[in-house]
């Protein structure tokens, strides 16, 4: 499909990285421009990630006019920021389909393009992964640039600093840019996010840097004839305004800026001046999240990922209104968690990184003592959820379930193994659309069935929520609730909600000789199937079991004891998952059922619509409907 949208002169004439270089200063300017409109006008009919996109824009230009990429690395971090890297390289007529099914990815991908050196969906891994090739050229003898560039925000990943540890011990050409912007999706966090604060707000050390750069000649040629000189008097300089030792040159990464990031002939001097410096560097740049769409740039955090919007005005269009009639999930558990907190003084919440996105930012907002966001770090999260436990506070970790994976082991050593009393919510649970391989929530399920201790639930709507909620806190050990994004199915969710059995789980529909055992969301997809295959002539019985663990064996016998066709059904990896566990009950106990799972497939799923993904998983109703009529036919 071909781009219809206005591209501006400049971008017209620019298709690869080899026309960026071939343009003037003023050229420069307006392809900023140009890029700007182009990706505003894309993304307010199909949505994707806008804030951070306009931010970069001056950025990417100069990277690309400075350095030669792909023969130079360059790794975005976090990859939804790379959208005009992707527009510069090849792919700006396909850019109209970006995070559509079967079109381009929303984020970096080395399989979609020469240019992405590395695939980044998740954050603080792109300095890790830079300085393994700047290492790997050295010891090819090849004299290449790398290039990391990671967001203020993915700089709170402890990963980065393993990483900033590691590089400051080699030579390795690795080029460190921060965008500095003072957000990742939500307001940053955290001492680090202070002390940049305290370097861009220093007009002293600012001012007085500056002179000095002047001058020894203001480039870095004249610096390098006085390198050693120049390195001592900014260190001191930083240390003496930011009022502490510069954290990075401490590492033995030396520190450049900050400068102003949407300025594109300082962004190309400075990129040029630190290609003749080598060993391991730091640029430090000041952007606007939102730059150039005013609605954006006065409220990031909704434009981060805003839906349709009017391009001229930047208003939100009425069906992106957060005011619908039945609730998202996420704000069904951010509103029964202050509800619980009101009522029980030892309940706190604890998110890495995602307050709004997981509706945390309610509890915030009445308990601003009792919640924590602790930056994109979910090891630390997951094992502070674990000391406030030993104390005899009940904390509520809410992880998006993707991001859960990065902290496996502190479920596992921290929480489950000490039996601790952690309540692990993963938001965003199962497929999640557009945003693909990276963010799908698949394997939680599979991953922490084998973990003793855990008791795992997933709700079917928002008043299984609830009193999995209210459960979770009457339990004593660790609980971990799965529930997808997006809307529920409910109006009527504000009942009081009840404590459950656990591992209680319930036949809600009768049948003849096939049944429907399903967990959590894929309940509701069950019953709609059952209620439409009566036309066909076929009773199916639908169980919904809450619990994956422990398993409700009672049931699980029953259906088995009385149907000698099952199918399961579940919104996750059906390899080692909900499925597998009935599959080894039967085995066990020397049932001969024949048996079918429905879920996600061994494969990596890319980006597109739910109903989409879920026909190419056959996990939609059409599919299931025919997986019943085959079962029942042979």
């Amino acid at each position: 499909m071909h781009s219809n949208y206005k591209q501006g002169e400049v971008l017209s004439r620019v298709n690869s990285p080899k026309d960026v270089k071939k343009l003037s200063s003023k050229e420069l300017t307006q392809l900023c421009s140009d890029i700007r409109e182009y990706i505003i006008e894309v993304l307010s009919e199909n949505p994707g990630h806008l804030a951070s996109s306009l931010g970069v824009v001056e950025l990417t230009v100069a990277i690309h006019y400075v350095f030669d990429i792909p023969e130079d690395s360059l790794v975005w971090d976090v990859g939804h920021q790379a959208y005009v890297h992707k527009v510069l390289t090849e792919r700006k007529e396909d850019f109209v389909n970006i995070r559509k099914f079967n079109g381009l990815s929303g984020f970096p991908k080395m399989s979609e393009s020469i240019y992405d050196s590395f695939g980044t969906g998740h954050a603080s891994t792109s300095i890790s992964a830079c300085l393994a090739m700047a290492i790997a050229d050295k010891l090819n003898n090849r004299e290449n640039h790398h290039i990391a560039v990671i967001g203020d925000g993915s700089m709170t990943g402890g990963m980065a600093f393993e990483a900033l540890n590691h590089a400051g011990t080699t030579d390795a050409d690795l080029l460190i840019i921060l965008n500095d912007n003072g957000i990742s999706i939500d307001r940053k966090v955290g001492a680090l996010s202070q002390y940049l604060t305290r370097i861009t707000t220093s007009a002293t050390y600012n001012r007085v840097k500056n002179r000095i750069w002047n001058m020894m000649g203001g480039n870095t040629a004249s610096i390098n004839k006085q390198q050693n000189f120049f390195k001592k008097i900014s260190f001191v300089l930083k240390s003496l305004f930011s009022g502490k030792s510069n954290f990075f040159e401490a590492l033995n990464i030396r520190y450049f800026g900050p400068i102003e990031g949407h300025e594109i002939d300082t962004l190309i001097k400075t990129l040029n001046d630190l290609k003749k410096i080598k060993g391991p560097k730091i640029l430090h740049i000041i952007t606007k999240k939102g730059k150039g769409l005013a609605k954006a740039e006065d409220n990031p955090t909704t434009y981060h990922a805003p839906g349709v919007f009017d391009p001229l005005t930047g208003e939100l269009a009425k069906n992106n209104s957060t005011n619908a009639t039945i609730p998202k999930f996420q704000d069904v558990f951010g509103e029964t968690l202050v509800e619980f907190a009101k009522k029980n003084e030892k309940i706190i919440g604890i998110t890495p990184a995602m307050l709004t996105g997981c509706s945390m930012n309610k509890m915030q907002s009445v308990f601003p003592q009792r919640t924590f966001d602790v930056g994109i770090a979910e090891e630390h999260a997951l094992t502070l959820s674990a000391g406030f436990a030993c104390k005899g506070l009940i904390p509520f970790c809410n992880v998006y379930s993707s991001f859960m994976q990065r902290a496996y082991d502190q479920i596992i050593h921290d929480i489950a193994l000490q039996n601790l009393h952690v309540i692990i919510c993963l938001d965003r649970a199962g497929l999640v659309g557009e945003d693909g391989a990276t963010h799908h929530g698949a394997f939680d399920l599979a991953a922490l069935r084998c973990v003793p201790n855990l008791t795992i639930v997933a709700p079917s709507n928002e008043i299984d929520l609830r009193n999995m909620m209210l459960t979770a806190i009457h339990h004593n050990g660790p609980f971990v609730i799965r529930y997808p994004r997006g809307k529920g199915y409910t109006l009527d969710w504000h009942k009081e909600p009840r404590i459950i059995t656990i591992g209680k789980g319930e036949k809600i529909k009768d049948g003849y000789n096939i049944a429907a055992l399903a967990l959590g969301n894929m309940t509701n997809t069950a019953k709609q199937v059952a209620e439409e295959l009566k036309s066909d002539g076929i009773d199916m019985a639908v169980f919904d079991f809450k619990f994956l663990k422990p398993l409700d064996k009672n049931l699980a016998k029953e259906a088995l004891t009385s149907y000698p066709c099952i199918i399961t059904m579940e919104d996750g990896v059906i390899n080692g998952g909900f499925g597998s566990a009935i599959m080894e009950f039967a085995l066990d106990n020397h049932f001969n059922n024949r048996i079918e799972r429905i879920g996600i497939p061994d494969m990596f799923i890319e980006q597109g619509s739910i109903p989409e993904l879920q026909k190419l998983c056959g996990m939609d109703k059409e599919s299931v409907k025919q997986t019943v009529k085959r079962m029942i036919k042979s």
